[in-house]
């Protein structure tokens, strides 16, 4: 296997990660709403007043500020802080998995690196779907692109595979949802669930596309259950990306941390 290029040190992405989830969770908000993402100043959505470097100091801001704008007082989304601490879990898992798998220096690294993008990645898609049962192509097909150029850095052979992967797994979901539309009158799993899996499966090759299909339904089925206590009506809308991003990234730090069984 070809070794990757010098990346800086695994531990790197822990300090970053705070301020990775912050212009995360920023994403996720503006993005749906075409907003400017990278132009616009971060405002108060109430009060509209821009908000200073040392408000948006990932994590620490929101408690010195008891969750709420200094102007104003309105409440601050929780999401934002969630978002951080979330991008935060991404990177310390990941880089326990590098180690865990045996790997050390560079390619401790390497793996980190490639773990966090995938993560933090499948983040910002599941936090979009909850919100507006959307995955956008822009961020799907990207993620796609970006496995598959990975998996060509390990050779042609595992190019070929993660790119069938990525091929059946969009099959697959799109199969499934013509079939449903078909048989109910009405979408049950959108195309965007669809251009998710095949990502998943540029990224993690054929082998993991049953694991994930079926982690990713149970995951789904649990979060249901449990916010609605078992009351499940039947055209209930039910966002599927975040079991699948959860499922996606889960046999990600599996295959990394046992590599001889993942």
């Amino acid at each position: 296997m070809q070794l990757p290029p010098p990346l800086p040190s695994p531990w790197l992405p822990l300090f970053l990660a705070p301020f990775i989830g912050s212009f995360l969770g920023v994403l996720a908000w503006r993005l749906p709403r075409t907003d400017p993402v990278v132009l616009a100043r971060s405002a108060c959505p109430r009060c509209r007043t821009i908000l200073t470097p040392w408000e948006l100091v990932p994590l620490l801001s929101y408690l010195a500020q008891k969750g709420r704008c200094r102007t104003c007082h309105a409440p601050i989304d929780p999401s934002h802080p969630v978002m951080e601490i979330l991008a935060l879990a991404v990177a310390a898992l990941a880089m326990l998995a590098a180690f865990a798998g045996g790997a050390t220096g560079p390619l401790a690294a390497a793996a980190t690196w490639r773990g966090c993008l995938f993560g933090w990645w499948l983040l910002v898609l599941a936090a979009i779907d909850l919100k507006t049962f959307r995955l956008p192509d822009i961020l799907t097909l990207p993620l796609t692109a970006a496995g598959l150029i990975l998996a060509a850095t390990d050779g042609w052979t595992t190019f070929l595979a993660h790119g069938t992967a990525a091929l059946l797994g969009y099959t697959l979901f799109t199969g499934l949802a013509l079939a449903y539309r078909r048989l109910r009158g009405h979408d049950g799993l959108g195309l965007g669930d669809a251009k998710l899996l095949a990502a998943g499966g540029a990224w993690l090759g054929p082998a993991a596309l049953p694991m994930v299909v079926f982690a990713a339904a149970l995951l789904t089925l649990g979060f249901i259950l449990v916010i609605t206590r078992g009351r499940i009506g039947r055209d209930m809308a039910i966002p599927f990306g975040p079991g699948l991003a959860a499922s996606m990234w889960g046999t990600w730090l599996w295959q990394t941390a046992c590599p001889l069984h993942g």
